[in-house]
């Protein structure tokens, strides 16, 4: 039997580790290098992820309807090259606020940084750049969630056309992987090229990356059935569960099977099933944690602990977070592990282990009195956290795939996605805003004040959000449920 299926997986992997550093540029030089040129407060920045994951959730909805239409390959094309152009226009936004608030235009990034830095604590001037320059950087984020929208619906699609239901959460588990590799090598490359190079240029280095990726994946992705590379051995692996289903629901029509196979669902239609309300209360809060943390955690170390994104500490620790996470690996196994020595049905053991999941998060409750002792404790439980969420979301996923025919996956992964970018929204955005008001304030609670009493109210809630999410889930789909669609046409 061949194998070009793991080819593939390693494909999607790359494309995350890809999607992973374009997000966390931002997050990485936000702090330390963009905001003094432009003024930005925690309300600036939490409005421009806020308004990244409002356009990301929306994008989702037509995302994996535009990737079923056009297919895996072609779809996945069109993400990564608008996310790329997205992430390589933010280089720009010094530029174009020089050239708007002073109407001195120059293609030099230093010569704009110089004039913007000279100019921005006079007067109106000082209050339009941080205007401008926050609507460019929501302009160029917006770009940027329009292709990263295409990323899972892309990817889950091709696991799900390049393996049989049993490995899917490990395949997932491999190709997610990528976002800890990617936030991995991202405190270690993009602080120091923004110090040594300017913030314009990390924008630019790593955008450039996704349109080398797309150079190999042109060539590289053909459907099972027409890839000369996979052999009839490989392919009959790939495609063992219609023969089980059919087998299990007692169909002896092939055709019956085939009509399954390729019925199509619309979004209003996705939204009439209890699976696909299953995977958006899968996704809503956990997928906030997870966006958090990729988008503050930086700013929490350096705000509470004092060590920049540039430091060695402070690479040091982000590094470690997400080191850590790589024991997601392990977590994405274990359903695959619970199928293969039980009779359990996909979905049972995927909850099963996502149980196990959703309790290491109730860690993030000892986030902030630990950290009172050294800052490695938070560093460690918020690693943990995150491998528990890739573990999570590697399986929460693959719900969508186990219940759905294979051509509508994309479309319900879109419309669950809005999930993710509504969790996301009001994760960041609302975050912003509660620490700005906690520092105006110096709230007090349980015991801290100002900025770290609004980091324990975040972590208090980010620990509970995995255990509630499981139960909704169960609630909603208490046991295995195939979705039956009515063929296309008919």
């Amino acid at each position: 039997m061949t194998n070009y299926r793991w080819l593939i997986c390693a494909m999607l992997f790359f494309a995350l580790v890809v999607n992973y550093l374009d997000r966390q540029v931002l997050s990485l030089t936000w702090k330390n290098f963009i905001a003094p040129e432009f003024n930005w407060t925690d309300d600036d920045y939490g409005l421009i992820t806020g308004i990244f994951s409002i356009v990301y959730a929306v994008s989702m909805l037509f995302a994996g309807k535009f990737i079923d239409m056009v297919g895996t390959k072609k779809g996945f094309m069109w993400a990564i090259g608008v996310w790329s152009a997205g992430a390589c226009l933010h280089a720009f936004c010094g530029i174009l606020t020089d050239g708007i608030v002073s109407g001195q235009w120059t293609l030099s990034f230093l010569s704009a940084q110089e004039h913007l830095m000279a100019i921005r604590n006079i007067g109106d001037a000082g209050v339009m750049i941080t205007t401008v320059s926050v609507w460019l950087f929501v302009g160029a984020r917006c770009v940027l969630s329009i292709g990263e929208a295409g990323n899972f619906p892309s990817s889950i699609k091709a696991v799900a056309e390049y393996f049989p239901k049993k490995d899917r959460g490990f395949a997932t588990g491999i190709f997610n992987s990528g976002a800890q590799i990617g936030a991995l090598m991202a405190p270690f490359t993009i602080p120091l090229i923004a110090k040594y190079y300017g913030w314009e240029m990390a924008f630019l280095a790593i955008g450039i990356l996704g349109f080398l990726w797309m150079s190999i994946w042109v060539f590289v992705y053909k459907e099972p059935a027409k890839n000369p590379h996979v052999n009839a051995a490989e392919l009959a692996y790939i495609e063992q569960d219609i023969a089980d289903e059919a087998s299990r629901e007692h169909i002896s029509e092939k055709e019956e099977i085939d009509e399954q196979l390729h019925s199509k669902v619309g979004l209003l239609q996705a939204f009439t099933f209890r699976q696909t309300w299953a995977v958006i209360l899968g996704r809503f809060l956990p997928d906030s944690v997870w966006w958090f943390l990729l988008f503050w955690a930086p700013a929490f170390i350096s705000e509470v602990y004092g060590y920049s994104t540039a430091s060695v500490e402070g690479m040091l620790a982000i590094f470690t977070i997400y080191l850590i996470s790589m024991l997601s690996l392990i977590g994405s196994y274990l359903p695959t592990y619970i199928m293969n020595h039980s009779t359990a049905n996909p979905y049972s053991s995927r909850m099963k282990a996502m149980l196990i999941f959703a309790v290491f998060p109730l860690l993030g409750w000892m986030v902030m009195p630990l950290g009172e002792i050294s800052m490695w404790y938070p560093v460690a439980i918020i690693g943990i956290i995150c491998a528990a969420h890739q573990s999570w979301s590697a399986n929460v996923y693959n719900v969508v795939s186990d219940m759905f025919p294979k051509s509508v996956v994309a479309t319900v992964i879109g419309a669950a996605g809005l999930a993710s970018g509504l969790g996301s929204f009001c994760s960041n955005y609302g975050a912003g805003c509660l620490f700005t008001y906690a520092h105006d304030t110096n709230l007090q609670f349980m015991g801290f004040e100002g900025k770290n009493a609004g980091y324990m109210i975040v972590f208090l809630i980010a620990g509970s959000a995995y255990l509630f999410s499981w139960i909704m889930m169960k609630i909603l789909v208490p046991k295995y449920k195939l979705v039956e669609l009515k063929p296309f046409g008919k």
